[in-house]
């Protein structure tokens, strides 16, 4: 209960008199960081070093997610022959290597790659051309052959 009135009026009184109590500020700054928080000098050392483990694994899982998208704005500059960045490829060494394209990323990569190949294909650009049909052309090119198959064995010379 004194705690309480403590905690509630100390700090309206301590606003009130300019913070001259000089008694009671000596016993709250010789108190350590671990007794503030109402916890063992062990406790505290533990407590501060979970702290900066989970900081290190943060950092690392932060720079791994910087390193990929390195990667990928890398492939990206490739795919479109673009100049590359020292930047990128700085973060990706940090990671050391181990940074690869996230599953649903590397299989559009590989659609769009299987789409590119399709449109680079000699029948592909035929079939992109207007008012073409494919079937009649080839129709007439197997009439045709067929045609010179047969004037070549009416041929006597050969």
């Amino acid at each position: 209960m004194a705690f309480m009135v403590k905690s509630v009026v100390g700090g309206q009184l301590k606003n009130l008199t300019g913070g001259l109590g000089g008694a009671e500020e000596k016993t709250e700054g010789e108190k350590s960081e671990a007794a503030a928080q109402g916890m063992t000098r062990e406790e505290f050392e533990e407590y501060q070093r979970q702290l900066v483990e989970e900081k290190m694994e943060r950092d690392a899982n932060f720079a791994q997610k910087k390193a990929e998208r390195a990667t990928v704005r890398t492939h990206f500059r490739e795919k479109y022959r673009l100049p590359k960045n020292e930047l990128d490829e700085s973060q990706i060494q940090l990671a050391a290597d181990d940074v690869e394209l996230p599953k649903e990323l590397a299989k559009m990569i590989q659609e769009d790659n299987e789409e590119e190949e399709e449109k680079d294909s000699v029948i592909a650009q035929l079939s992109n051309i207007q008012n073409l049909d494919l079937d009649s052309i080839k129709d007439k090119a197997q009439a045709t052959l067929e045609d010179l198959k047969q004037t070549a064995e009416k041929c006597s010379i050969m």
